[in-house]
């Protein structure tokens, strides 16, 4: 039976991937921060399913923490079969008007937690010649729209770099790229989103199952909806100042607060 790491379990897009591996079969390494949450889940998916689920409670910005994960990751006595880098958060202020340590806080969470777990997953799955990673991305990461798109570019690129490196070792790297989706992400963030269209919003079960059959399938770059396939296609050929007009366009009406003062 395969094993399957997920971050940022406790809610979510992760807690919709947590259910899905565990119907699909895998065995479950939950990580989050709330252990009350993550161990209800853990009880039940163990329940209904009948698989074993391990609780790993780590806050992915304390090094020390982040360091337990990735040694639970590349533990060759106990391998992970598949890791999903989930784990992130938003901000509802533009990067200048945001406090640093938030800004700082992101970086740890959705930029260098990435990188170590990546390294530590694709090290002991290089070594054994099989397994999978998935990094949570989003078509920001295609956009000029602040801090989050640059971060997200990472995650992107990182992931298609690795792709590469580890294709060869049996490995399959890929980077999920959806747009919005209604979880808790942008209540959590206190962002108001209540003028995006409908058309734009896509659902967790529906995203997460993209992302596991592309990983699956060993396919690099997933865009989930044909929507956001067609926004992704348009800023790839565009050019990069049209692209960034737009972007702050967007970010201007989603961001009325930053606007003021």
């Amino acid at each position: 039976m395969s094993v399957a790491l997920v971050t940022g379990a406790s809610a979510g897009l992760g807690r919709e991937f947590a259910e899905q591996l565990a119907a699909r079969g895998s065995d479950l390494v939950l990580v989050a921060r709330d252990r009350e949450r993550l161990d209800a889940l853990a009880e039940e998916l163990a329940g209904r399913h009948g698989i074993t689920v391990e609780v790993l409670v780590a806050d992915l910005a304390d090094r020390e923490q982040l360091g337990r994960v990735a040694g639970r990751v590349s533990d060759p006595d106990r391998p992970v079969d598949l890791l999903v880098n989930n784990a992130g958060l938003g901000s509802r202020r533009a990067f200048v008007r945001n406090d640093l340590e938030e800004e700082e806080h992101a970086l740890d969470v959705m930029v260098r937690a990435v990188m170590v777990l990546c390294h530590a997953a694709g090290g002991a799955m290089r070594e054994r010649g099989t397994g999978g990673i998935l990094n949570v991305s989003s078509v920001a990461s295609f956009t000029a729209m602040g801090h989050y798109s640059a971060i997200k570019a990472y995650v992107t690129v990182l992931s298609e770099g690795l792709a590469t490196e580890l294709a060869l070792h049996g490995v399959h790297v890929t980077a999920l790229c959806p747009g919005f989706v209604r979880t808790e992400f942008h209540q959590r963030a206190e962002m108001d989103m209540s003028r995006l269209p409908d058309r734009l919003w896509l659902d967790a079960p529906s995203v997460v199952a993209a992302g596991l059959d592309a990983v699956a399938a060993g396919k690099v770059v997933s865009v989930p909806s044909p929507v956001y396939k067609g926004v992704v296609g348009v800023l790839r050929v565009v050019p990069r100042r049209v692209s960034r007009r737009v972007s702050g366009a967007l970010a201007t009406r989603r961001r009325p607060q930053d606007r003021l003062g």
